[in-house]
């Protein structure tokens, strides 16, 4: 059996002085979920979730290996039977012989002791939701402290033996929960509040610790931003307090679709994000799951966590923009969108350009008209007739050896 320490480093995120722009995660301990880890040691993990039907062995790999084609760190599948919990050691094993290992997360919630401790075996990651983990019948008035003892003492009989399963594995638990759907007991007790949804994650963090298992995640998601926010910094308050520094996973849940979806999942990931707290993300849309990777990346990109993309700069163009900056914009882009890593600068005019671009690796710029100059950092480089401009800089990119061929 592999006892791991329990962590007493603070937890406290780094402070920053008003000049510094870079973002300071909140230290996290390591947490392995198959062939990565998340915590602050690393990346932030992107994941997402399939909508297939886990007993359709060959559409629920297809939909794994979709994902993770694109990007897709970590996939979790929902597991609500125990014939959906057998068919994982299937799905599993088709994975590795026809593409290769990727992390699974399980999804199991009602009453899922049986079918959480089957799937562990198939899966590196359990995500259980405390408000459902243990049924408990509905009541008209409040808990006693004796009768909220004994579910208590109810939901650690049932935990143990997953505790104990993942422990042994080396695999590990997400507690993830979520506003919707708290405890009755809790919800008498706190109320329907950030403090019950803090309190529900610590009862099963404390089971996990007194069994020696700390290969725990957490996640406490809620449909209205500011709950999810609240949430998420009381969580980390009394980690903090208690010497804990379990990883984050961040979302907003039912977030819907379209624009606004994408909008309200990037208020509440990307506000936390800034603020140095999580280690991984799921951008929940009510569309295809691939929809997601992009959304995901590119909140991480915006602030400066990850760099899977080319940077454009463009100014949104103004009466004194010297050509059509959102087609010219579209051709550099189709032009150079492979280049990882780039950051490009495409500018209307002369009197924010060089200024706002100081960041760029290169820029596009209209001067004067019917021309374009070129630009290394600050740097201009050389003036080009306008039709000849993104060939140009092409051949810039190319004479500094940055660029690859698109494949």
């Amino acid at each position: 059996m592999q006892t791991l320490p329990n962590p007493i480093a603070s937890a406290t995120p780094t402070s920053q002085t008003l000049t510094d722009t870079t973002i300071h995660r909140r230290k996290t301990r390591s947490v392995p979920v198959g062939s990565i880890s998340i915590g602050s040691d690393h990346p932030v993990a992107v994941q997402s979730m399939i909508n297939e039907d886990t007993l359709d062995i060959d559409g629920s790999v297809a939909a794994i290996r979709r994902l993770h084609e694109i990007g897709c760190e970590i996939v979790r599948v929902t597991v609500p039977s125990m014939a959906h919990a057998k068919a994982m050691e299937e799905i599993r094993d088709r994975l590795y012989k026809t593409y290769q290992p990727v992390p699974l997360v399980a999804d199991v919630h009602h009453n899922g002791m049986k079918i959480a401790l089957e799937v562990a075996k198939y899966v590196d990651n359990v995500r259980i939701n405390p408000g459902l983990y243990v049924f408990e019948k509905p009541k008209t008035s409040e808990y006693t402290q004796a009768e909220f003892d004994a579910i208590g003492e109810k939901i650690r009989e049932t935990l143990e033996p997953l505790v104990i399963s993942l422990r042994d594995q080396n695999k590990s638990m997400r507690i993830g929960v979520n506003h919707g759907s708290l405890a009755e007991r809790m919800l008498f007790t706190y109320g329907d509040t950030p403090e019950g949804m803090v309190e529900s994650a610590l009862e099963f963090i404390r089971i996990c610790e007194s069994l020696n298992f700390y290969n725990i995640e957490l996640s406490l998601k809620a449909s209205k931003v500011p709950v999810m926010l609240a949430a998420n910094r009381l969580m980390v308050q009394r980690m903090n307090a208690e010497g804990m520094a379990y990883p984050l996973h961040l979302g907003v849940t039912e977030a819907g679709d379209g624009e606004y979806g994408r909008i309200k999942s990037t208020a509440g990931i990307g506000t936390l994000l800034a603020e140095g707290i999580g280690d991984t993300i799921r951008v929940s849309l009510t569309e295809a799951p691939e929809k997601e990777i992009p959304v995901c990346y590119g909140i991480l990109q915006a602030l400066g966590l990850r760099r899977t993309m080319v940077e454009y700069v463009a100014c949104p163009s103004c009466g004194r923009t010297l050509f059509n900056l959102e087609e010219v914009l579209q051709k550099v882009r189709e032009a150079t969108s492979h280049l990882t890593g780039l950051n490009i600068a495409v500018m209307g005019c002369i009197v924010n350009g060089p200024g706002e671009m100081a960041d760029a690796d290169y820029g596009y710029v209209g001067k004067q008209a019917g021309y374009i100059s070129l630009y290394r950092g600050r740097e201009e480089i050389k003036k080009v007739p306008e039709d000849q401009g993104v060939a140009e800089l092409i051949n810039l990119i190319k004479s500094d050896g940055k660029w690859v061929e698109p494949k």
